[in-house]
């Protein structure tokens, strides 16, 4: 990781669970970090927590709706005003509504396209000009995907979130292809964790919240921690070193 010390990492959905923790581990190696989400207060205190323990790095919390492209188009302006520009974009912003193909609601489909599909493109996109822009030849695109995104399980309230991530499946996929024809070296990798210990469930169930813990069952499942783990581990990588798709769950977990 020493090769990305005071480089700059773009990380979405940075104020809690997944993000937060890629947002803390990268501060740790030495980048300078800009985390952004709806709630910029909650990496506030992740920044602090970063400054007081030390980190050579440095968290810079940016407020950003990610399903509004005006809002993610600042963002990147303001990123290379204030900072040069991007290095690592780690795309891990995601959400999950339990509506399902028969009954659900078209609110909630568009939702999880603004988010989970269209944000992820224009991020990549505006990554990699970013990159190519101040002839950046080792950046790396990471999209947080989902093993929901590799298969389909039996239960209706997550057919519709699947097929988003089906969709970065292919879009990683995709952007690898088209990497490979623009003859840089920038690296795209997807990593698909299965159940996580975050607020994702309990967001997704928040009208129904008996039904968000219940989904883990008695099973140990995977902390955010082990996820960031990846993360790092495919940024530590050597740069002639492709790592496409890691698939990730609890021992337990079935599917």
């Amino acid at each position: 990781m020493d090769r990305w010390k005071g480089r700059v990492a773009l990380v979405t959905g940075a104020s809690a669970g997944i993000g937060a923790a890629v947002a803390e581990d990268l501060v740790q190696h030495g980048m300078k970090v800009v985390g952004c989400a709806r709630n910029v207060e909650k990496i506030q205190d992740i920044a602090t927590k970063c400054q007081k323990s030390g980190y050579t790095g440095l968290l810079v919390p940016y407020q950003c709706d990610l399903s509004n492209e005006e809002e993610i188009l600042a963002m990147f302006s303001a990123i290379k005003a204030q900072h040069g520009g991007v290095d690592v974009c780690i795309n891990n912003a995601g959400l999950a509504h339990p509506d399902s193909i028969l009954n659900g609601k078209t609110s909630s489909w568009r939702n999880m396209l603004q988010v989970n599909v269209l944000a992820l493109s224009i991020c990549t996109r505006e990554a990699y000009q970013s990159m190519t822009g101040r002839n950046v030849n080792d950046g790396h695109i990471i999209n947080i995907n989902s093993m929901s995104g590799h298969r389909v399980v039996p239960t209706a309230d997550v057919h519709f979130y699947s097929a988003t991530k089906y969709a970065v499946t292919a879009l990683t996929e995709g952007l690898r292809q088209e990497l490979h024809e623009a003859k840089t070296q920038i690296r795209a990798t997807c990593i698909s964790p299965g159940l996580v210990e975050t607020e994702f469930h309990s967001r997704m169930y928040h009208q129904n919240p008996e039904k968000g813990p219940s989904v883990f069952g008695s099973i140990k499942y995977l902390e955010a921690k082990d996820v960031s783990n990846a993360v790092t581990y495919v940024l530590a990588a050597p740069p002639h070193v492709q790592i496409g798709d890691i698939q990730m769950r609890p021992v337990e977990q079935k599917s």
